[in-house]
């Protein structure tokens, strides 16, 4: 019979096993360590007693800074930077580190009363009374506004702080590493020995690129009062003694008086004489370039705002023609709408029987025979002048109708001789005279008939002076008034004129067989 026996595990191997697990548990662990480390600051243990960061650390050595030497702080709103200067070696500020401000609300000015959200602008020390290590946005100081000057000039406002979260109410918000190193920075100067650190907070570098941009602005006066500290700072690297009398911020003053923020300074500030006659010429060579270049600016102001009024206009136009194109389109397409035959001819889809007439007095017929466009003499002449043939022939038919009954026919009249209808002007037409009447010429040739003058219109004026029908003429003669002809007044009728309608000897040879056949009947 054969048993099984399990192997026992071999007692090495779970040792080592053990270690393993531990060695790694404790990686894991560290690992976690550091990650919640660096998302809530820099180091372990409470927020305000976390130490400076290594890379910070490092970075004092290089510039020849203790961690415990003195600090001083800027503000630059409109540059969006917290600037932290430590002393170094040689008893002068150095810059250490600049941070992006997270958020800060307000413009631009100092603030002025409570709840209208400026940040502060001004000198402020910050004693360690003012940290708070408790803020509800991770850690802060406050700024201690109002300061002496705020007093003396009535401004208002409380708990205006340099705090983390990244918000701002009137204060300078930074993100939480960045309050952590601020706060830890500050710690160790106080730790070292500093009473009191100065904030200095300013709208922007107070040199003249930067005063020209805002030459008028009503802060001005206010912010040329902070220049002599600003420029005391820049140039000497030490902080400036700040005071405050006569409602002014003062600069490297010792009076030989404790000095009243109220009331007017003292002729005598005890500043020293070269400082305040380097900062004077600092100031006046800001201020030249800063008028010099706000003068620039403001013509290139101008020269953009007409830019951009002249653009206004011009599309203001453009609209314009647009709208009024629109409207002659919109009543083109109502006129069409109206007349269809309008656009027909536009398109030309149909002939515009106005096209190519040119206004005058005479429209020459195909015939050639020149005919005025409008008689005026009227309708009723014409009507009269094609009567007279209608009644002829009406009489000659019913005539040639009983003839063959009275035996009275008569015979075929020779064609009438036609006379020139000659007229001329009143003014040359003579007296008629007592001549006798033109026996009766032969017929003229078709031809001849066919181009024969027309009579002038009444009233038209001769070749001399106006307008006259087709050709006439060269010497016109007074014959007789025929039947339908215009002649002047006093002009005899021609008694003999009228000449029988030519007889057609087709219609005629069918008009005697037609009544040869009626007179069969009887």
């Amino acid at each position: 019979m054969t048993s099984f026996c399990p192997t026992p595990p071999s007692q090495g191997l779970s040792i080592a096993g053990r270690l393993a697990r531990l060695a790694c548990a404790l990686g894991v662990a560290a690992l976690l360590a550091a990650c919640q480390a660096d998302e809530i600051g820099y180091g372990y243990g409470p927020k305000d007693q976390r130490p400076v960061s290594p890379k910070t650390i490092e970075q004092m050595q290089k510039l020849d800074m203790k961690l415990s030497s003195p600090v001083l702080m800027r503000i630059f709103k409109e540059e969006n930077k917290f600037e932290v200067w430590k002393m170094n070696a040689s008893g002068r500020y150095a810059l250490l580190k600049s941070y992006d401000i997270c958020r800060w609300s307000g413009n631009l000015g100092p603030k002025v009363k409570e709840g209208d959200r400026q940040a502060p602008e001004g000198f402020y020390p910050i004693t360690p009374g003012l940290m708070n290590p408790k803020s509800d946005w991770y850690l802060a100081f406050n700024t201690g506004f109002p300061n002496a000057y705020d007093r003396a000039n009535g401004r208002s406002g409380t708990a205006l702080m340099v705090h983390g979260s990244c918000s701002s109410r009137g204060c300078y918000a930074m993100t939480d590493p960045q309050i952590q190193e601020i706060y830890a920075l500050a710690r160790e100067a106080f730790r070292g020995g500093q009473k009191a650190f100065q904030l200095q907070a300013f709208p922007f570098h107070l040199d003249g690129k930067n005063m020209a941009k805002h030459w008028n602005d009503p802060n001005m006066p206010f912010w040329k009062m902070l220049k002599p500290g600003y420029d005391t700072f820049e140039m000497t690297h030490l902080e400036p003694k700040v005071d405050v009398c006569g409602r002014q911020y003062v600069f490297n003053a010792n009076p030989a008086q404790p000095l009243d923020t109220v009331a007017a300074c003292p002729a005598d500030l005890g500043q020293p004489k070269e400082l305040v006659a380097s900062l004077q010429t600092r100031a006046k060579a800001d201020y030249a370039e800063a008028e010099v270049l706000f003068a620039k600016l403001e013509q290139d102001r101008k020269a953009e705002e007409d830019k951009r009024i002249q653009v206004a206009l011009a599309a203001e136009k453009r609209k314009a023609d647009e709208e009024k194109a629109k409207a002659d389109a919109e009543a083109a397409r109502i006129e069409a709408e109206r007349n269809p035959n309008a656009i027909a001819r536009l398109l030309g889809a149909q002939p515009n029987p106005d096209a190519g007439i040119t206004v005058g007095p005479v429209i020459v017929p195909p015939t050639g025979a020149p005919v005025p466009i409008a008689d005026p003499r009227g309708p009723q002449i014409h009507a009269v002048a094609l009567a007279e043939p209608v009644e002829q022939e009406r009489s000659g038919a019913i005539s040639r109708l009983f003839s063959f009954v009275t035996g009275d026919e008569k015979k075929e009249a020779p064609p009438a001789p036609t006379i020139p209808m000659l007229a001329a002007a009143p003014s040359a037409l003579p007296t008629p005279p007592a001549t006798p009447i033109p026996a009766p010429t032969p017929a003229l040739p078709a031809e001849a008939a066919s181009t024969a003058p027309m009579p002038p219109l009444p009233g038209r004026a001769t070749p001399a002076g106006g307008t006259q029908l087709g050709p006439q003429p060269a010497t016109p003669q007074v014959a007789c008034a025929a039947p339908g002809a215009v002649v002047p007044a006093g002009t005899p009728p021609c008694p003999s004129f009228t000449a029988a309608p030519a007889v057609d000897p087709v219609t005629t040879a069918k008009d005697k067989s037609i009544l040869d056949r009626i007179g069969s009947w009887f």
